[in-house]
């Protein structure tokens, strides 16, 4: 398999993506660059929503950001859990687990440093959104933290996703990223992803911090003019509407 090579697209918009693959807004490293300031080679960390681990396709991530994402080479322990049994062929969870929607989570009380959901908790429907919250409270230590980067209800990205029905994401996908695999597409709800609803799940003691962000608008394709309108729009729109919510949540006593 090639290695990552930028787009022809991201590289005439973003030429600093030619120096290591990634711009000056790429939400990736965003995300998991404060991640592994998180981490120490003792923590033991749950992957919630691991899937497949499609991040380790070689040509999929440059080489700084698939370093990133490899901190389970750097840290005690990561166990992975999916509603989809193809978690269990993760390459990169020492244990892997199929749960439910709605199922509790299959750990003792105050198992994990960290919980990671990247791109998930907009998957979870209304009636499993406070559960889903609590288990993951239960399962941290206390001063732990559950990290979360997903689209914004108010977001392009979220607006955008719910004006198409669930049945039509994969069709409207292939349009914008005709790379994209059917089975890395799923139903979503946005029942967990305003900051009114994390402040709902989350409260005190818990420590909620929550922030905006917009990466480079690759869920355009590869149209120039479609990106260059989207990030346009990006820069027009106030910082509570941005496309992204990245969510970092500290565990209280």
């Amino acid at each position: 398999m090639s290695e990552f090579q930028p787009g022809s697209t991201l590289r005439r918009l973003y030429p600093e993506a030619d120096a290591g693959g990634f711009t000056r807004y790429d939400g990736f490293v965003e995300f998991y660059s404060r991640i592994n300031a998180l981490l120490t080679p003792q923590s033991r960390v749950l992957d919630f929503g691991a899937g497949r681990g499609q991040w380790t396709d070689v040509d999929s991530l440059p080489a700084y950001s698939q370093h990133l994402r490899s901190f389970h080479e750097r840290v005690a322990f990561v166990a992975g859990t999916d509603v989809d049994p193809v978690v269990m062929t993760n390459p990169t969870l020492a244990e892997a687990h199929t749960v439910a929607p709605g199922e509790p989570l299959p750990f003792a009380d105050e198992s994990f440093d960290l919980v990671l959901a990247d791109h998930v908790i907009e998957h979870v429907l209304d009636e499993h959104a406070q559960g889903v919250a609590d288990e993951v409270m239960r399962v941290l230590k206390p001063g732990g933290w559950f990290a979360a980067r997903t689209p914004n209800k108010w977001g392009v990205i979220g607006l955008g996703a719910r004006a198409v029905p669930n049945q039509f994401h994969t069709t409207v996908l292939h349009k914008l990223q005709p790379g994209r695999h059917d089975r890395d597409v799923f139903p979503v709800a946005y029942s967990m992803n305003t900051r009114k609803d994390l402040r709902r799940l989350f409260p005190a003691p818990h420590a909620l911090r929550v922030y905006g962000h917009a990466s480079e608008p690759r869920y355009f394709g590869n149209s120039v003019a479609a990106w260059r309108t989207a990030s346009f729009i990006d820069r027009l729109t106030p910082p509570r509407m941005a496309p992204t919510l990245m969510i970092f949540v500290q565990k209280g006593a």
